[in-house]
């Protein structure tokens, strides 16, 4: 099997209603859609956390014409420099856009086997995989905390769920106080709280805020300040379990925090990279789950990894319940009763909609990608909180 093409699409993923959050407007997200064709006609479906790499993949795409699609050592000696000088001499963004054409080479490897990509990984330890459903202030939707609170009880009423991840941030330590208070008060002690800030607050905002709202017993709090260094005080003032989109175990292991890494395949090099890594991540007893945002071409990818990989415990992100558009048929994937079930179908187990790529491509033509640090009340000017 020969490898005779690679396409590119730049796709964007809007949400029903734009959420705040630290950098500002958050509409959605745009994509990059990735099919890599080959000689026998199968075609293996990778997707990109965004816009930036297309012409890198597109280049890369030139060098694996010809290649092997499952000699992936082979093709990644292709397009990437040697790993251990990426960050050094070269933009690690070559390493995103890899990972995403690596995504795409395991598909293939699936639909030639014949098997779901779980069971390439080794065999599924659970085929019902966890996903927090989503809260947080949006334009035209939830803008107070009574509001988040009953937002949270409608999807538990109408979808089961159970478990909870948001973002509170408009700035005011005492607006994100109380809306815990209140979801806490609505949803009673068993169902899940975890928050993620960001980095939006200073360490002494932190410290005030974790100390107010650990009573409500909060599962998790992501990114709560800047640095790994300042997660490290703050764990002195505050027993909630920090986590990160800052994929360094070594820091972590070092600093002694965060207890969690949450982050994109693609990010990290591909399926076999994330595979290491998660791996590093349980010797080293740092937690791992997967990232929100993606269309359903990654999401397949973290449905099945995390199917395969004993060590991912906790429930992953998702934004699944406000995206009104994806790429694959069926797509976006909703929870009910809080899980999605594997897909068991070869590869990832999705299969691309033409129309919805066409779709979203244009979308993105007529619309520019969406763009989701600035704020839409000082256009032109990236947003800028205040360090309470």
């Amino acid at each position: 099997m020969k490898i005779t093409a690679l396409k590119a699409t730049p796709v964007n993923i809007p949400l029903e209603r734009p959420m705040w959050w630290t950098g500002g407007h958050y509409p959605g997200t745009s994509k990059t859609i990735i099919e890599v064709e080959t000689d026998q006609g199968l075609i293996g479906l990778g997707e990109a956390p965004s816009i930036d790499v297309v012409r890198s993949i597109e280049a890369m795409g030139e060098r694996l014409i010809g290649a092997d699609p499952m000699d992936i050592a082979a093709c990644e000696a292709l397009c990437v420099p040697p790993w251990q000088i990426v960050q050094n001499t070269d933009d690690s963004s070559v390493v995103k856009a890899f990972g995403a054409i690596e995504i795409a080479l395991w598909d293939l490897r699936g639909k030639v086997a014949g098997e779901p990509l779980y069971r390439l990984l080794g065999g599924a330890v659970r085929k019902d995989i966890p996903f927090t459903e989503y809260f947080g202030f949006r334009d035209g939707g939830e803008m107070t905390p009574e509001a988040i609170a009953d937002y949270c009880l409608a999807m538990r009423d109408a979808h089961g769920s159970t478990m909870f991840e948001g973002k509170l941030i408009l700035g005011d330590p005492v607006l994100e106080i109380e809306t815990v208070r209140q979801l806490r008060a609505a949803l009673g002690p068993r169902d899940m709280i975890r928050l993620d800030s960001n980095m939006q607050w200073s360490l002494n905002t932190a410290i005030r805020v974790l100390r107010e709202i650990e009573p409500f017993d909060i599962r998790n709090y992501e990114d709560p300040v800047a640095t790994f260094e300042e997660m490290a005080a703050l764990r002195r003032h505050s027993s909630i379990p920090f986590s990160t989109h800052v994929p360094d175990i070594r820091r972590s292991v070092r600093m002694g925090v965060p207890d969690f890494i949450v982050t994109n395949f693609a990010v990290l090099g591909g399926i076999a990279r994330a595979v290491r890594f998660i791996g590093a991540c349980e010797a080293m007893g740092v937690g791992f789950w997967c990232y929100s945002g993606d269309a359903g071409i990654a999401t397949a990818a973290y449905l099945h990894m995390t199917a395969a990989m004993p060590w991912i415990t906790e429930p992953s992100q998702s934004l699944f319940r406000w995206q009104i558009g994806d790429v694959i048929e069926g797509g976006p994937f909703r929870q009910t009763n809080n899980v999605v079930r594997v897909p068991e179908g070869p590869g990832l187990g999705v299969t691309l909609d033409r129309a919805a790529l066409a779709h979203w491509n244009r979308h993105l033509i007529d619309h520019g990608p969406l763009d989701h640090f600035h704020d839409p009340a000082a256009p032109g000017r990236f947003r800028r909180l205040p360090l309470n």
